[in-house]
């Protein structure tokens, strides 16, 4: 495309999803919205279509990419099921989770989807806009968060716009995204052993519910998922947290009590405050103000998650 131009913005209806299936069946990039923020989508079996993903992202090569699938079956294609598997992806798919398993061999996947690792990273989206593109493109798409790479995560489509621009063919505007956080991103290991790669929406106890408490918690360093870049998430300014007041210089987001410039929720709520998290990065970023004060959340439940998100922020 024209990489001057502005990406197509497509309605999320019939004759849009269409438009975004026939573009990501010819290779293009296009942005979507999820259940939990905007993805770029690239169909994952070509390795020009992934490396366009990481070029109009800026994103470093050794980060892996998650695959959006339409179900079970297709997902049984690309890497290899076990017990455990099949109880998760029974108790959380369509749905916020994601999932690092063995890469099945053959598996039509281009090798950037999966960095060179034996693993890949698997989601069942349950939004139906996103899930209605998978069907239609019949294709497993990867789909990154659709920023810049290390920028704000996007939960609207003029978020999209204003980060990628002409890097991209087309986004489709499904209005906001609902959870607003990247989905839980669980490593399943041998021996049955497990580990939260990075919070989310999925609460690691519901996790436990499922599979058991892990009986030797695993602490890889590896990047084995996306978002385990330490300086991730950045709005290009100094973020400071825990900040019950600001100062002169920052932009100030509140939460609960805290009033700030903005709240995250007035009302302390944390499924609103996850939901709010990005959009109110965006506006410090965009600020006069040449630093970003955040209040202190709670780290309890999808709190945990929010705070994950600070930490890197700030870093």
């Amino acid at each position: 495309m024209d990489h001057a131009s502005r990406p197509a913005v497509l309605t999320a209806d019939a004759a849009g999803i269409a438009e975004a299936a026939r573009l990501l069946r010819e290779g293009g990039l296009v942005a979507v919205p999820t259940e939990t923020v905007y993805g770029l989508a690239a169909r994952a079996d070509r390795d020009e279509s992934v490396a366009a993903i990481y070029g109009a992202k800026g994103r470093p090569s050794f980060n892996p990419l998650i695959v959006h699938i339409a179900d079970v079956a297709a997902a049984r294609e690309l890497a290899l099921f076990d017990e455990r598997a099949l109880q998760m992806a029974d108790a959380f798919w369509p749905g916020a989770l994601t999932m690092v398993l063995p890469l099945r061999s053959g598996a039509p996947v281009a090798a950037a989807v999966t960095a060179g690792l034996p693993t890949i990273a698997l989601r069942c989206p349950a939004h139906p806009v996103m899930r209605a593109i998978i069907a239609e493109a019949g294709l497993p798409l990867a789909a990154p968060s659709a920023n810049r790479s290390g920028g704000v995560s996007p939960t609207g489509a003029a978020h999209v716009i204003s980060s990628l621009g002409g890097r991209i063919d087309a986004v489709v505007d499904g209005g906001s995204c609902e959870a607003g956080l990247e989905s839980t991103i669980i490593a399943l290991r041998e021996g049955g052993r497990w580990q939260v790669l990075r919070p989310g929406p999925i609460p690691e106890s519901a996790i436990c519910a499922v599979l058991g408490t892990p009986s030797d918690a695993v602490t890889s360093q590896a990047i084995e998922a996306p978002g385990q870049l330490v300086s991730h998430y950045a709005p290009g300014k100094p973020v400071r947290l825990n900040a019950a007041t600001a100062q002169a210089n920052e932009f100030h987001i509140g939460f609960a009590e805290v009033p700030g410039d903005v709240t995250l929720s007035a009302s302390g709520d944390l499924i609103e405050a996850a939901a709010r998290l990005y959009a109110l990065l965006h506006q410090g970023a965009e600020s006069p103000k040449s630093r970003i004060a955040v209040a202190p959340v709670p780290s309890e439940g999808v709190g945990e998650a929010i705070n994950d998100r600070l930490k890197r922020a700030a870093a």
